[in-house]
């Protein structure tokens, strides 16, 4: 069995992930590279459009809700920019530029001397583009929802060691104080075992508020629960099951009933 995958792999510069993060760095790798490929123009500019479920199908190793946060950070940090140009009124299909002028910005700023991610990102040559052959469809097709253009599968073998790296500046002691705030504990944010489950759910792109958000639910559902209660820690919050409490929905409060004095 050999050792390294013997398909095109998903590239990414390590200046650009330290900038600007490792799955935006991917995904931003990946819009560029169809960029170089589209002939969509629109406003002097290339343009390429998906739907995020089809997106998802190209970061296979994702889910959907990560793609998501991905493509909304990039938007975020002003880096992708989008839009409608479809004929269709109902077609609400987003078109992708990237901001190559806040890109370059950015790179002068943070990454002054290493010069490798502006030439990477500027020049005209195809030299940093990945080795893969599927083209992106053109403007002629553009209210066929279904234009997928699928990566390869095994591209999660070139991401998900890198994934269990440390963040930088982790706001472990902003969410611990929130925690115990809200769960009335007094968890620790120098745990390192606390602090593994927060990277690795920062890895997966979470964000603060998404770790709050939790909090709030599971807070107003176990808090006054006897049994429950004692689950409102970092080893139960943050474990991989984390993406499903985000989704719950917040608990709705009971009204008070005036007449339980009378039963007491």
């Amino acid at each position: 069995m050999s050792l390294l995958i013997e398909e095109p792999p998903l590239q990414v510069l390590p200046s650009l992930a330290k900038s600007i993060g490792l799955n935006e760095a991917i995904v931003l790798q990946q819009i560029h590279y169809w960029l170089r490929k589209s002939n969509n123009v629109k406003d002097g500019h290339k343009w390429i459009y998906n739907s995020m479920t089809n997106w998802q199908k190209q970061f296979s190793f994702w889910s959907l809700p990560t793609v998501k946060r991905v493509f909304r950070s990039l938007k975020n940090q002003g880096l992708l920019i989008t839009a409608n140009y479809n004929k269709a009124g109902f077609d609400k299909t987003k078109w992708y530029r990237i901001n190559y002028e806040k890109l370059q910005h950015m790179s002068q700023r943070s990454d002054q001397n290493d010069p490798t991610m502006v030439s990477s990102w500027t020049d005209g040559s195809d030299q940093n583009d990945p080795t893969m052959v599927s083209s992106w469809t053109d403007g002629s097709d553009q209210n066929d929802p279904t234009n997928t253009n699928r990566l390869p599968e095994n591209t999660t073998e070139t991401t998900t060691d890198i994934l269990s790296g440390k963040p930088d500046h982790a706001p472990y002691q902003e969410i611990l104080d929130y925690l115990n705030s809200k769960a009335g504990t007094s968890y620790r944010a120098s745990s390192k075992a606390t602090q593994r489950f927060i990277n690795a759910r920062l890895n997966e792109n979470f964000t603060v508020e998404d770790f709050k958000k939790v909090i709030d639910i599971k807070a107003a559902s176990w808090k006054d629960d006897p049994k429950m209660s004692k689950y409102l820690r970092p080893q139960t919050l943050f474990s991989n099951k984390f993406e499903g409490y985000l989704n719950e929905p917040m608990p709705t409060m009971q009204p008070d009933n005036p007449y339980d004095r009378y039963y007491e």
